[in-house]
């Protein structure tokens, strides 16, 4: 019975797993739930491929007993070959059913199975830390759910079962040549190792030119996207003759390196296929010589071909089928080694809660929303106190460094009270960004203290602490969706009313009603119809929906022309009265109004004061708002 295989691999060098026992281990975790259906899946696939080695073996009665002695009769009785050719359908009839009833069935499994690491990656990741997305590319993380799954669902679907099927031919098949002819079982065994062995030496050469092709078409790529992205830079200095050199080169050597990788891959299938004619012809005339010398029959004969083709065929797809699936185990080793990070940490235990502050300052815990928070508190004597939500930030010599040996941080101290806006200026790698990092606990505090309303910030569980913080990054990020649903990301339960104030609040609510559907806009590809600038008032306005005691602005305006910026400056003072606001700005003109400026330099902070005071001064701060010295 002719049975499918998967695509050939065709010489291509094969990426090995570090450890298959333990990755086909943690593959059989995700199965196990379909164990009743993988049980049909191997009695079905022995099934198919005893089926086929039975049917081939009902050619000999059906030469011996019927075809040679009916051979010259007038009026041959063809009873009892129908029969047999019954019984021989019937029979492929059965392998048939088995070999749709393990295909469909696996594929049950494999849908299964790949929905759940899927599930389990995607989990995963929204645990991890920031820590790890810093230090790992974006790129790397999305080839796990493309490449690797991807590989992982082709050889569960396809190579794992297909290759079981060939080792079950290949086992069924072997024995019944040994019962037919353990002579021409021999002789097939030596012609097919050499088979092998030419094979092998075809794909080995064949994998040094596909290692090449794969590293042109790396260049190639590479290329291009660089390309895309400088497509202004390209034009603005009119240099499309030269990039069109260059990219011939590279395209030059990608197609002489694909053209001896395939002319190998071309040959091998080939090779393989005359080779097998070759083992045919052989065994057919060694049994042709063995029937004339008496020591065989032409039924054994006929079978014994048969057998022929159906074990040869089988040792070359296994072959390709093993490649396939150690390729798709060192993916499933990658898939993983990141289930395995290890998960941000959280030993938070003060929670925020829901509060009714009464007129004389106590504090009762209510599961409804009043929009007045506090800090649930539980101690060791098992008694809660309640500290409500102000915004009081302490830095209290703060050391920090993503690095052991590298200090990003050296000693910070910092109060910001309630309502107060504090601004950081300095150079690029001073540490403003960390201190914000640090505050969301991004990363945790090895050395010294952060305070939020008087508790130490790793304390508080993480999900409660970035529940009363606000973000405005400087590089904002829109989801696929509804302008609506974009500014309702910071509060998942805002009102309409509350989506347009907040719009109104960070002067987007003109721009948005211009768009075609107003606020039904659908805004895809990180809002590509979009400005950057009104994308970041967006951004706004989502941090002023959420209604956050402290508020951080990382950049927040750096987009925005200085037109636009006086028109929201406006909405953003609302916005910031009441609240300890963090801002960060190399444009010193937004940060005039702050109550304290601090000035970082190398992890340190060199000067504190508001503007006048630190003009005054004219020290670091004079220098860089007169521009004496830049900002790098």
């Amino acid at each position: 019975m002719a049975k499918s295989a998967p695509p050939a691999t065709h010489g291509r060098k094969i990426e090995k797993p570090k450890n298959a026992a333990a990755a086909i281990r943690r593959l059989l975790a995700y199965m196990l739930p379909y164990k009743v259906q993988l049980g049909f899946v191997i009695l079905a696939i022995w099934g198919s491929g005893l089926a086929s080695a039975a049917v081939t073996y009902f050619l000999k009665p059906a030469v011996n007993d019927y075809i040679v002695p009916l051979i010259g009769q007038n009026n041959p009785d063809m009873s009892g070959f129908g029969h047999l050719i019954v019984i021989m359908a019937l029979i492929a009839f059965a392998g048939v059913l088995c070999t749709y009833l393990f295909n469909r069935l696996m594929l049950n499994v494999m849908t299964g199975a790949m929905r759940q690491i899927r599930l389990d990656l995607f989990t995963h990741m929204q645990r991890l830390s920031i820590r790890f997305f810093d230090t790992h590319a974006h790129g790397e993380i999305m080839s796990l759910y493309t490449n690797d799954v991807d590989t992982l669902r082709e050889m569960l679907s396809m190579s794992l079962p297909h290759m079981f099927l060939s080792l079950t031919t290949i086992v069924s098949v072997f024995a019944m040549m040994i019962v037919l002819s353990p002579i021409l079982t021999g002789l097939v065994v030596v012609i097919l190792m050499l088979m092998l062995a030419t094979i092998k030496r075809i794909a080995v050469k064949s994998s040094k030119y596909f290692s090449k092709q794969q590293q042109a078409l790396g260049r190639v790529n590479g290329y291009i996207e660089e390309m895309a992205q400088g497509v202004k830079v390209v034009k603005v200095f009119c240099r499309e003759n030269r990039i069109k050199h260059d990219f011939n080169e590279r395209n030059e050597d990608l197609f002489h390196q694909a053209a001896n990788a395939n002319t190998c891959a071309n040959i091998l299938m080939p090779a393989i296929g005359n080779l097998s004619y070759l083992l045919f012809a052989i065994v057919s005339m060694t049994g042709g010589y063995l029937a004339v010398a008496g020591s065989m029959d032409l039924g054994t004969i006929a079978a014994f071909l048969q057998y022929t083709r159906s074990f040869s065929a089988p040792v070359g797809h296994m072959s390709m089928q093993l490649n396939a699936v150690l390729s798709a185990l060192a993916g499933a080793e990658r898939i993983f080694k990141f289930l395995d990070e290890p998960e941000e940490f959280d030993d938070g235990y003060v929670t925020l809660v829901n509060a009714e502050i009464a007129k004389d300052g106590s504090i009762a815990e209510v599961p409804y929303r009043t929009g007045q928070w506090a800090w649930k508190h539980p101690h060791q004597d098992q008694t809660l106190t309640y500290t409500p939500l102000k915004g009081d930030v302490v830095l209290d010599n703060v050391v920090f460094g993503y690095e052991p040996e590298k200090n990003v941080l050296n000693g910070i101290s910092l109060e910001a009270k309630a309502g107060q806006k504090i601004a950081f200026v300095g150079s690029t790698g001073a540490g403003k960004t960390t201190i914000t990092n640090l505050l969301n606990r991004f990363y945790d505090v090895p050395n010294g203290k952060i305070r939020y309303d008087g508790i130490n910030i790793n304390k508080i569980k993480k999900s409660d602490l970035r529940r009363s913080l606000s973000m405005v990054l400087q590089d904002t990020h829109l989801f696929t969706g509804t302008v609506m649903e974009n500014i309702r990301y910071g509060k998942l339960d805002a009102s309409d009313e509350e989506i347009y104030a907040a719009a109104k609040l960070a002067n987007a609510d003109s721009f948005i009603s211009s768009l075609p559907q107003g606020y039904q806009t659908v805004l895809t590809a990180d809002g590509v119809n979009l400005s950057q600038g009104q994308r970041q008032l967006i951004a706004i306005a989502r941090a002023a929906v959420a209604n956050p005691p402290v508020l951080i602005l990382d950049e927040a305006t750096s987009s925005i022309d200085t037109r636009t910026e006086a028109l929201i400056e406006q909405g953003m003072n609302t916005l910031m009265k009441g609240r300890t606001v963090f801002v960060i700005a190399h444009r010193l003109s937004t940060v005039r109004n702050a109550d304290k400026i601090v000035v970082l330099e190398q992890g340190r902070i060199i000067e504190t004061g508001a503007h006048e005071e630190l003009i005054k001064l004219k020290k670091r701060y004079y220098q860089l708002y007169t521009g004496l010295f830049e900002l790098s």
